[in-house]
């Protein structure tokens, strides 16, 4: 019995002692995969440029033809491989050049959208005539090349705070295969454009670098303007759609600006890459929708602070221009009557008269 007991005690230590000595010997390192965070690459700022309501009339410089010689010059020389054409097929008539011009852009490597045939406001024709409207448009665009299934609404109106109108519309534009062509940075250049015509006409002395400065300057804070607010509203940096219009003025001075926005920071985009960003894909319904994008998500998410730039309030445009392009000063400002959805103040004209001489060694 003693040896009996002796095997067993022998045995029981051994079970013991087996496991915990498995446990103790060295093994091979586990490699445990641990979260890492994600570091993402700042995106700068980034921004397309456009042209609205082509092709225009004369201006306050060139003829249309000429227009559009300098325009497609002048991006050519500053870099810009594409920039985006919106057309109105209603201002082309046997008696101007405005097919030509169309196409001459598409060869120079631009791209052409829908502006609508006759440039109509939709606060002023019913859903079913502004989509005929569009179909007259499309009809002519349709197979030109460069075209782009964008549909631009006139005056950025997309029919306000009518939201039944406005999903009429935008129904009709999906069903036809048109996206909508979002602005996101304006600064109502197509008034600068205006004021020069006008005193162009009215004989007065025009400041030409103070023109091209107040134009540069305008154009680069809507676009700063709009990519802050982008940054509130949406939480990053989208490339931006500038919206500008076929003006003397943008011939004459586009290269400025480019270079302009290069120096504040901006790498220039083509349409399609801005319009391939999921931002503008917006088809839902929006509280008021007659503006910028941004304005449009601003005012859906009750942001606070301005939701739009501020030089497209006019009777300030006005006064800026007349100050710093005329060397006038307004005699009087007028009171205007706000309208929200925007809050865009439009004005009768506004007097001005010349600055007087200031006396020696008093500085403006």
């Amino acid at each position: 019995m003693n040896l009996l007991r002796q095997a067993m005690l022998v045995g029981g230590i051994v079970l013991v002692a087996l496991p915990l000595a498995w446990a103790f010997l060295p093994r091979a390192t586990v490699p445990v995969a641990v979260a890492q965070p994600v570091v993402v690459a700042p995106v700068g700022k980034r921004i397309a440029l456009s042209f609205d309501d082509v092709p225009r009339g004369a201006g306050a410089f060139y003829t249309p033809s000429e227009r559009t010689a300098r325009l497609i010059a002048a991006l050519r020389a500053s870099g810009v491989e594409q920039a985006a054409f919106f057309a109105n097929p209603g201002r082309i008539g046997a008696s101007n050049d405005g097919a030509a011009r169309l196409a001459a852009y598409a060869a120079a490597g631009h791209v052409v959208g829908d502006h609508s045939f006759a440039h109509r406001d939709l606060r002023a024709v019913s859903a079913q005539a502004f989509l005929a409207d569009i179909d007259r448009a499309e009809g002519w665009l349709k197979g030109k090349p460069g075209y782009r299934p964008w549909f631009r609404f006139p005056g950025l109106n997309q029919g306000g705070r009518d939201a039944v109108k406005r999903r009429a519309v935008l129904d009709g534009l999906g069903a036809r295969g048109l996206s909508v062509a979002w602005v996101t940075a304006d600064g109502s250049d197509w008034n600068i454009e205006r004021q020069t015509i006008a005193a162009r006409k009215a004989g007065q002395a025009i400041d030409e670098g103070a023109l091209r400065d107040l134009y540069v300057e305008t154009m680069v804070q809507s676009a700063d303007f709009s990519d802050a607010l982008l940054r509130r509203v949406t939480g990053r940096s989208p490339p931006q759609m500038l919206l500008l219009h076929e003006t003397d003025v943008a011939a004459r001075y586009i290269g400025d600006l480019v270079a302009a926005l290069r120096r504040d920071g901006w790498t220039i985009v083509t349409a399609d890459a801005a319009y391939a960003d999921p931002l503008y894909r917006q088809t839902g319904d929006f509280d008021s929708a007659n503006g910028t994008l941004p304005e449009a998500i601003g005012w859906q998410q009750r942001a606070p602070g301005p939701l739009y730039y501020a030089r497209n309030d006019k009777p300030l445009a006005d006064r800026l221009f007349a100050e710093r392009v005329l060397h006038r000063t307004p005699i009087a400002t007028p009171r205007c009557r706000v309208q929200r959805h925007p809050w865009r103040r439009v004005c009768s004209q506004t007097a001005f008269v010349p600055r007087r001489p200031l006396p020696l060694g008093i500085a403006a």
